[in-house]
C-alpha cells in the first residue's frame, strides 16, 4: 500500500464553518482531484475512508462537508436542515464550489482535472456543479436522483453516472424517469445502473443510530457500486505518472 496523508480543513460555506477531509496519495507531483459528497446525514468516516482509498489510488481526495462539522443523527434534524437545501440549488452550489476552491486550490492537485462523486445530498450537490457549468471530467452519485431548473442540465460538460437501488422509496421510478428524461433532452452522456433488491443508502454501512424507513445497507451491491465509481473515474480521470 502506498503512503497516504491526511488532514482536515475548514472554509466557509453555507453560513457555516465546514471541516472537510484532505487525502492526498503518495509523492509530490500533481495529481488529478475528486471531491466527494456525504449522505444527508453529513461526513463521516464513511466518506473519510472512501477519500483515502483514492488517495490509494492517486487521487487527491476531498470529503467535503454539509452541516458545520456536525453529524445529524436525529432523522427529523437532518430532514430539517436537508429539505430546504436540497429545494435550493444556489445553496447547493455554493457548498459546492466552497468546496471545490479548496481542493483545487491544493498544490497537489491538478485544478484543471477534476471530478466530483457524492451520495444522498452531496450527490446532488455535485449534479449541481454540473448544472452550473463547472468544468469536470466526470460526476458520479448514489440515492442522488435530482432533478435540476428548466434548461440548465444543457450546461453538464462531462459523463454522469447515477446509482440508485430497485427498492429505494425514497428515490422511486417516477423520480428514476425525471432525473434521466432531464439528461437524455440535454445530451449529457449519462448512465444510471439499478441495483436490483437494495434499500436508499444502500452503500452505507449500517449505523447505531435511528434512520428513516427505506434505509438499508446492502453489502455486495456497495461493493459493485464502489468499483463502478472508481472505473467511471479510470475512464475519464486517469491517474497518469
Amino acid at each position: 500500500m502506498t503512503t497516504v496523508t491526511t488532514r482536515t480543513v475548514e472554509y466557509p460555506a453555507d453560513n457555516l464553518t465546514m471541516i472537510g477531509h484532505l487525502a492526498l496519495p503518495a509523492g509530490a507531483g500533481r495529481r488529478p482531484a475528486v471531491l466527494i459528497g456525504p449522505e444527508g446525514v453529513g461526513l463521516s468516516d464513511v466518506e473519510r475512508r472512501r477519500a483515502e482509498a483514492l488517495a490509494e489510488l492517486g487521487y487527491v481526495a476531498l470529503a467535503f462537508d454539509l452541516h458545520g462539522g456536525r453529524y445529524l443523527e436525529d432523522p427529523e434534524e437532518m430532514l430539517a436542515r436537508c429539505m430546504p437545501l436540497l429545494a435550493d440549488p444556489d445553496r447547493m452550489r455554493e457548498i459546492g464550489h466552497a468546496a471545490l476552491d479548496v481542493l483545487r486550490a491544493e498544490p497537489r492537485a491538478d485544478p484543471d482535472r477534476t471530478a466530483a462523486i457524492g451520495y444522498g445530498t452531496g450527490g446532488a450537490v455535485a449534479l449541481e456543479l454540473g448544472r452550473d457549468g463547472v468544468d469536470l471530467r466526470a460526476i458520479g452519485t448514489v440515492n442522488a436522483l435530482t432533478t435540476g431548473r428548466p434548461g440548465e442540465a444543457a450546461r453538464i460538460r462531462c459523463p454522469v453516472w447515477a446509482g440508485v437501488g430497485s427498492e429505494d422509496p425514497i428515490m422511486p421510478p417516477a423520480q428514476r424517469d425525471a432525473f434521466t428524461a432531464e439528461m437524455q433532452a440535454a445530451g449529457v452522456d449519462w448512465r444510471l445502473v439499478v441495483y436490483g433488491g437494495a434499500l436508499h443508502a444502500f452503500h452505507h454501512p449500517s449505523v447505531d443510530h435511528t434512520v428513516r424507513p427505506g434505509v438499508g445497507y446492502h453489502p455486495r451491491h456497495a461493493q459493485r457500486a464502489w468499483r463502478d465509481i472508481v472505473a467511471l473515474l479510470a475512464e475519464c480521470l486517469p491517474v497518469t505518472d
